[in-house]
């Protein structure tokens, strides 16, 4: 009597979350199936599911990934200009940007295609507001050395997001030349 082999992947979970991030880029969100995942990585229609809840928990996953690589492009923006808070605002917003062009499946899917949900997703909630606190943790350092008007931290750190967060968006849509 011959032994069945038992298949086994490696680290399938980061091969879904891998494929999931390459179909995203092909066909966008409405596309994407646990199914047409499955079958990218080369498994069983039923194996995403002992990683994955749903298509929901993967994209909140593959979103949860980018943002944690977009915080670390902020603080190496922040990093490279120890004690200089005017340096490091204006380098967030070129890694912001930069993180958008280097990015752009990540980024449309955490900051437009995906639904947050707070209280189903509150690791990816999590990483995703420690990207914000770089900003505000910039804009204190500069109201401290008194470089940016008094205020509210988080509110101006909105407003400047805002701001470059509609400039990656044009450059990624190309309506900028």
């Amino acid at each position: 009597m011959t032994k069945r082999k038992r298949y086994h992947h490696g680290d399938l979970r980061q091969a879904l979350i891998h494929a999931a991030v390459e179909l995203l880029a092909e066909e966008g969100v409405s596309s994407l199936s646990l199914r047409q995942v499955a079958r990218q990585v080369g498994v069983s229609h039923a194996a995403p599911y002992r990683h994955f809840e749903d298509k929901e928990a993967l994209l909140a996953e593959v979103a949860e990934e980018g943002f944690k690589t977009f915080t670390r492009y902020l603080q190496t923006a922040v990093d490279a200009a120890p004690d200089d808070p005017i340096q490091q605002f204006l380098g967030c917003g070129r890694a912001y940007v930069r993180y958008a062009l280097d990015n752009p499946t990540h980024y449309r899917l955490m900051f437009s295609e995906f639904p947050f949900c707070e209280d189903r997703f509150e690791s990816l909630n999590q990483v995703a507001d420690n990207s914000f606190e770089v900003i505000v943790n910039v804009i204190m350092a500069g109201q401290k050395q008194k470089l940016f008007c008094s205020g509210d931290p988080r509110t101006i750190a909105l407003g400047a997001w805002t701001q470059v967060h509609g400039l990656a968006l044009l450059l990624l849509a190309g309506r900028l030349g």
